[in-house]
């Protein structure tokens, strides 16, 4: 069989299993997850050769594959800096993504060979998670603009979403690193007298940005019931940091909206899925109040120490995602996250400066719930 009718062969089962959760709510057991991604780490072993070499280290080949999807090493997210990671020729590329380059250097680039997979799952996951009412909002996006930025994966991901579930006066207020907040102030009093429900998707920073601009001018609006806000994330490599406590307390006054219409997305450029959290899964950690965030089947994470071995649940570790979605790159990619496995989810912990915390388990004064 040729790379390509191999590749058209597992797309056809990946968007299967994304259409079956999507529409008919239908679970991946563990036996299933673990054949599909074992058939997709054999294609990225024959032909992505960065990702083979890396697994030869492991002592991995097609003659010695991995009996479940834990034993399949994952890729540091760093190394889509260092090599082209993808089991197809790159120009051949249907989207390429790159980081939002919060570090120094080349940001990380990912290729994806058929935007159907990536498209499928974050419909798949966005619709779930933000759209259980399916309202049609006015999606007004302080992320990068895909004018100006078409390899943010986080702008092609909200341009997608406002074209499919908008009401077509979809408005982006980010001008490169400027905030447009009187053109966002504009836009959405507009909304608000027509009575018309806003999804306001925003970066953690733009977000305590636009807050602040709020506070400063005494402005609060009220948004219109059934509207919602998307936190993204995006505190990182910023000096000014705000707990998330006190970042949606701040927002739910200036837009008189109540807290559980906030929610986070938690994703990265070398992953084509995202995980959602849920208001009202709080849990207390030490004196930081924390969601937990939940995967779609077809995305696993793993909670490393510092050999590489999973932690035993609740305690903290390196978080690797397994995502099948990836087909076209690698399927399984360490992040320099931290977090805990937690009742069938993820909660986030920091960075990895903070590794000293790799390890340590978190007891019953540490994890509680709210």
């Amino acid at each position: 069989m040729s790379r390509e009718r191999e590749a058209e062969a597992l797309d056809e089962r990946i968007l299967a299993t994304i259409e079956a959760w999507h529409h008919h709510n239908r679970p991946l057991s563990d036996a299933e997850f673990d054949d599909l991604a074992l058939a997709i780490f054999a294609y990225q072993l024959r032909y992505d050769t960065a990702y083979a070499a890396y697994c030869a280290g492991y002592g991995l080949s097609l003659a010695a594959l991995p009996s479940t999807w834990r034993e399949i090493p994952p890729i540091p997210a760093r190394a889509y800096k260092e090599a082209a990671i993808a089991a197809f020729p790159i120009e051949r590329a249907d989207l390429v993504f790159e980081s939002s380059g919060t570090t120094l250097g080349e940001p990380s680039r990912h290729y994806i060979e058929d935007r159907r997979l990536y498209d499928a799952a974050l419909l798949a996951g966005f619709e779930r998670a933000m759209l259980g009412d399916g309202a049609r909002l006015r999606y007004l996006l302080l992320v990068p603009n895909p004018a100006q930025r078409p390899h943010s994966s986080l702008g092609y991901m909200m341009g997608r979403v406002a074209a499919l579930f908008g009401d077509g006066e979809t408005g982006w207020y980010l001008d490169e690193d400027r905030l447009l907040v009187d053109a966002f102030i504009a836009d959405a009093r507009d909304a608000c007298d027509r009575g018309q429900p806003i999804c306001l998707a925003a970066t953690a920073f733009s977000l305590l940005h636009l807050v602040e601009a709020f506070e400063e001018r005494g402005i609060t609006l009220q948004f219109p019931g059934g509207s919602r806000v998307m936190e993204t994330g995006g505190f990182k490599g910023r000096a000014r940091v705000v707990t998330r406590e006190e970042l949606y307390a701040r927002a739910s006054r200036a837009f008189a909206l109540p807290i559980d219409r906030i929610v986070a997305e938690y994703g990265m450029s070398e992953i084509c899925s995202q995980y959602y959290d849920r208001p009202g899964s709080e849990i207390r950690i030490a004196d930081a109040s924390h969601r937990i965030k939940y995967a779609p089947p077809w995305l696993r994470t793993r909670a490393l120490d510092e050999r590489e071995r999973d932690c035993p649940p609740g305690t903290v570790g390196a978080l690797a995602h397994v995502d099948l979605a990836n087909r076209s790159s690698c399927l399984a990619v360490l992040t320099e996250d931290l977090g805990a496995l937690v009742d069938g989810g993820i909660v986030l912990l920091g960075r990895e400066s903070g590794a000293q915390l790799r390890g340590c388990s978190l007891d019953a004064e540490d994890l509680r719930r709210s």
